[in-house]
């Protein structure tokens, strides 16, 4: 991103897909049960504002690691799209990742 892009903070949008750990048949009409997808992006704002990145794939990816690190996920897509350049209506990113790509640390 060249330093005229950083000099204000952008406006970026994402798009979550999130595919449960437990079989959803579990669920029994109970919150407690599932994703609060509230909490979800409360937690996806907090962590684009935590640090500043050069680059969209680096928040896509920090993105994913918080989310299959703090909620019983099996997997995540993320997409994210930047309002940024001209005769465009959005650039974007799209990251799909599991559970397995970020094994909980020793």
């Amino acid at each position: 991103m060249p330093p005229e892009e950083r000099a204000l903070p952008q406006r970026l949008e994402a798009d979550l897909s999130l595919w449960p750990a437990a079989p959803l048949a579990n669920l029994q009409e109970d919150l407690s049960r599932t994703v609060n997808y509230y909490d979800v992006a409360l937690a996806c704002r907090s962590e684009s504002q935590r640090c500043p990145r050069l680059l969209i794939e680096t928040l896509a990816e920090d993105l994913c690691r918080l989310l299959l690190q703090h909620w019983p996920l099996r997997q995540v897509r993320i997409c994210l799209h930047k309002f940024i350049l001209p005769d465009t209506r959005a650039v974007s990113v799209t990251l799909t990742r599991r559970a397995a790509d970020f094994p909980p640390a020793p």
